[in-house]
């Protein structure tokens, strides 16, 4: 099987952001965006989605460094997975965290879009702007062309909260983007594989 992996570099007047992406990994990771919360978080997804990521961003705020680093991971999901043969593509996660409790269901199927339920109480997790989490899921979920919903269930700590939702889309992206022995080497879709004509002849 070919390898699953990306490296994907954006150099803005804003930011300057390097993801690299292994699918089939260990878990192993080095994250270093300068926001140490945002760092916290995507190390949920490495760990426990058992991909291998190394990420570093620097940027002018923290708005535009989440935003980048959204953009530059999902684009290394869609290109780690090419045509998606022979994957899962569907699945979900349910994860607690002490008091709280959050879902995650997506569809790796090459339609991008996000619905994302957060209810979080204050302005910032540890200097982490609360609304930089949805804002994350959403740009993730239209530049890796995932669907994705996420919903906090029940919880009481903003840290629990947003924590349990990152291990729940570690947890389904795992399990979606596994291949599937009994399809391999073929599209997870009634639609199959596109054909292209030539008509320049």
């Amino acid at each position: 099987m070919a390898k699953r992996t990306a490296i994907i570099k954006r150099d803005t007047t804003e930011t300057t952001v390097k993801v690299e992406l292994n699918v089939d990994g260990r878990g192993d990771y080095r994250i270093n965006t300068g926001l140490r919360m945002f760092d916290h978080m995507l190390s949920q997804l490495a760990k426990h989605g058992i991909f291998d990521m190394n990420i570093s961003a620097s940027g002018d705020n923290p708005h535009h460094v989440v935003e980048d680093v959204g953009i530059c991971l999902g684009e290394a999901f869609r290109r780690s997975l090419g045509e998606r043969q022979g994957i899962v593509r569907m699945s979900h996660a349910v994860v607690p965290m002490d008091e709280s409790l959050s879902m995650v269901a997506i569809d790796v199927g090459g339609r991008g879009y996000a619905v994302v339920e957060t209810s979080f109480t204050g302005e910032s997790i540890a200097g982490l702007p609360v609304d930089l989490v949805r804002h994350f899921l959403e740009t993730f979920a239209i530049e890796a062309k995932i669907n994705i919903h996420a919903k906090v269930m029940a919880g009481i700590n903003d840290h629990h909260k947003a924590e349990a939702l990152f291990k729940a889309l570690a947890r389904a992206l795992d399990d979606a983007t596994r291949i599937d022995e009994r399809i391999k080497g073929r599209v997870p879709s009634t639609k199959g594989e596109p054909e292209t004509e030539d008509d320049s002849s």
